[in-house]
């Protein structure tokens, strides 16, 4: 069965979507699992993430790498700021 999620989320500003954009390109262009892939893409101040799994054990696991990984870069920028 195949599987699929969109999330959009809206970033407080064009500087941090491009930063988490560009953050996680990488990720995008390479995925470490044959079983999902993800695509990314910025719509005005929102930030696109499209999952597709082979199944719903897939679409899980890479949603929660994906949340995890724009809430490291985010808090990464956060603290940042505090300096």
């Amino acid at each position: 069965m195949k599987t699929s999620a969109l999330i959009r989320l809206k970033l407080s500003s064009e500087k941090l979507l491009e930063t988490v954009f560009k953050a996680l390109e990488p990720e995008v262009k390479k995925p470490s699992t044959m079983r999902s892939s993800a695509t990314l893409k910025k719509e005005g101040e929102f930030l696109v993430l499209k999952v597709e799994a082979k199944d719903t054990v897939a679409l899980r696991a890479t949603l929660n790498a994906y949340l995890r990984w724009i809430n490291s870069i985010m808090s990464s920028i956060e603290t940042l700021k505090k300096q």
